[in-house]
């Protein structure tokens, strides 16, 4: 049995193959996940957390790994969380960040996670929010989390993270989409990327109506801020709002609030697991063979004619 205390070691002392051996134990819910979880618990709390979402083509892969540039120059230690599409057949990811972050992959103050969402709804991992806390726990600074992209549902981020970028780029309605759309609500920070583009300035006026026709619903006033991720055009200035949100979300009770959501919810997730675990335990696979059997001989209904 792997020996959970010098993984540990080894992983504080920032030896990769230890850290993703962590976390894969923890992803792939082997035995002795609930050990590591238990292990890192108490020094959570400590690192910055940030999601990343918004539409396919908003350039989210791109901008972490700019922000990830960004944040080493500052002297951070920096760990990129990616969560990608898995096929429905062999549960399989195509890992695009470690393809577009081939160069940042051989700094050894960053470390990238490429995980899959297994079918999962919600734009992230089942496992993501415990992956975040053991590289919280380990002593990463900043925690950078991107979702998969794939529309207005990704919301879960928001019970990973303690600030959420919403990205989006001009021309493309993505400006119609968001405002029919949950997603702008878990927004800390509005994103206008690819803002050197032709008709940047309409989808910031756009996503300012937006804001407007809203009742906030906190103090903090939703910043929009346009970058250039290829550009490094407005990198500071997201990383300055980023620690701005920080110190509001720690200060108003927001942070602690937003925790105690995510605790709860964690809490639930694994409750679900549990039963259904169980359940799976009971049924054998002749009973489950009779159940697909019996459904079977239901009548099909015949495709629809032109």
């Amino acid at each position: 049995m792997t020996d959970i205390n010098k993984l540990l070691e080894g992983a504080r002392n920032g030896r990769i193959a230890d850290i993703a051996r962590l976390l894969s134990i923890v992803e792939n819910e082997e035995p002795q996940a609930a050990e590591v979880v238990k292990a890192t618990y108490a020094q959570t709390g400590r690192a910055t957390l940030v999601g990343f979402t918004g539409p396919p083509g908003s350039g989210k892969s791109t901008l972490v790994a700019t922000l990830t540039d960004a944040y080493r120059k500052s002297g951070a230690r920096v760990a990129v969380v990616a969560v990608d599409p898995s096929s429905p057949y062999t549960g399989g990811a195509i890992l695009g960040d470690r393809i577009r972050m081939r160069e940042q992959s051989l700094d050894p103050g960053v470390f990238i996670r490429s995980m899959s969402n297994r079918g999962r709804s919600g734009g992230l991992a089942r496992a993501t929010r415990r992956l975040v806390g053991i590289l919280d726990a380990l002593g990463f600074d900043v925690v950078l989390v991107e979702t998969v992209g794939a529309g207005q549902q990704e919301v879960e981020v928001a019970r990973v993270v303690d600030t959420v970028c919403l990205l989006t780029i001009p021309g493309a309605g993505d400006d119609v989409q968001a405002i029919k759309a949950g997603i702008i609500e878990i927004a800390d920070i509005l994103v206008v990327n690819k803002g050197d583009r032709p008709g940047a300035d309409a989808a910031v006026k756009d996503l300012m109506q937006m804001l407007n026709l809203g009742t906030p619903r906190t103090s903090w006033r939703t910043p929009i801020i346009r970058t250039s991720a290829t550009g490094g055009t407005g990198i500071q200035e997201l990383m300055a709002v980023i620690q701005q949100h920080r110190v509001w979300a720690e200060g108003s009770g927001a942070a602690r609030q937003r925790n105690l959501e995510a605790m709860r919810n964690e809490i639930q997730t694994l409750m679900q697991e549990r039963a259904l675990r169980d359940l799976a335990n009971r049924l054998d696979n002749s009973a489950l063979e009779a159940v697909v059997t019996s459904s079977s001989s239901l009548p099909v209904r015949s495709p629809m004619r032109p």
